[in-house]
């Protein structure tokens, strides 16, 4: 097939630091071109992959993050080539589909955020003309009569991080500085335990330098140090010697490939239940899922020992690896392209 992917233009494939959307194109294009499919990603000059790259900004105009132009500008390069193509399969925001409405080629969207209302109303109108896909069921059922074609896990490939079952016994946390990521709730349980903490965060933009200075910094002990972006290998490395991953998550996190990538490398989870969390983890095999607590928090981190890293590992392995996903997508691309068959017959 000749297949375009569009990636969020704010940061390179695959991201040198932050970035889980920006890495799951990136393991999904370079999957599609080793099964022999003519491949050409849309991103950003300095992107790196093995497909035909095609960009407008030589560099990834992160301190334009939100704004209208660069994402339209990136979406109106992607969408005049559209005859060039047996299909689209578009990872961008909102103003990407939105342009995919007028495609001559079908246009396969993947859902990466959460179900607002005007995400809800935006895509049911542009359902009538593109088709969806989820990334958990949780996110699905959110969405709700949407012209959906499955829904398909995000992946992690399980070459690149390294099966480990010796910890240090230090806890981790690994996400943007947001309050829906609950960063503040991660050094409150290392606090009460006494723990060493590495927060692995991004604190780029303005409202995440004041959720820091207001919410977290204050709170810091001298148990927790703040890491910064990091990029792939290290970030792997952290998850690898981590007693526990915590994931404190403070909104309905459609998915959290932060959960997969640690148990990937035998690390074990402690959630808080919301969102996809019930369906990455497995409540006391692959790590625990409490309520809103951070006493509960504290008290499952107490139990991980009893966690056997290979549980965590082979849960990816059968649910979350590159494999399964690129073979899925591959599926949804023939079921689309026979859709379209039908409906000019």
């Amino acid at each position: 097939m000749r297949i375009a992917q569009i990636a969020p233009v704010w940061y390179p494939i695959p991201p040198t630091g932050y970035g889980g959307i920006e890495l799951v194109v990136s393991q999904l294009t370079e999957g599609l071109v080793k099964q022999g499919h003519d491949v050409t990603l849309f991103a950003t000059g300095e992107s790196r992959t093995d497909a035909k790259l095609s960009y407008v900004f030589d560099e990834a105009p992160s301190e334009k993050i939100g704004q209208v132009f660069p994402d339209l500008y990136h979406a109106l390069h992607a969408y005049e080539r559209a005859e060039e193509f047996d299909i689209i399969h578009d990872h961008s925001g909102k103003i990407g589909p939105g342009l995919g409405f007028f495609s001559p080629t079908p246009v396969l969207h993947t859902l990466h955020g959460p179900a607002t209302e005007d995400a809800k109303t935006l895509y049911k109108a542009l359902s009538k003309k593109i088709y969806f896909n989820a990334i958990s069921n949780y996110q699905r059922e959110c969405y709700g009569d949407l012209n959906f074609v499955g829904t398909i896990y995000n992946a992690v490939d399980l070459d690149a991080y390294q099966y480990n079952s010796k910890k240090d016994g230090y806890l981790l946390f690994l996400g943007r500085m947001s309050p829906q990521k609950g960063a503040h709730v991660a050094v409150q349980v290392a606090n009460k335990l006494n723990k060493k903490l590495f927060l692995v965060t991004k604190i780029t933009e303005q409202h995440e330098k004041k959720y820091f200075e207001e919410q977290v910094k204050p709170f810091l002990g001298k148990n927790s140090e703040v890491v910064g972006e990091v990029d792939l290998k290290t970030k792997i490395d952290f998850y690898r010697h981590a007693e526990c991953t915590l994931f404190p998550i403070q909104w309905p996190e459609p998915f959290g490939l932060v959960m997969i990538e640690s148990m990937a490398v035998g690390t074990p989870v402690v959630a808080i239940r919301n969102g996809a969390v019930p369906e990455v983890i497995v409540d006391k095999k692959t790590g625990f899922i409490v309520n809103d607590s951070v006493d509960e928090m504290v008290e499952a981190v107490k139990k991980v020992g009893s966690i056997d890293p290979n549980d965590c590992r082979e849960h990816v392995e059968k649910h979350f690896s590159t494999k399964r996903m690129i073979s899925d997508y591959e599926k949804a691309y023939e079921h689309i392209l026979e859709l379209e068959k039908s409906k000019k017959l």
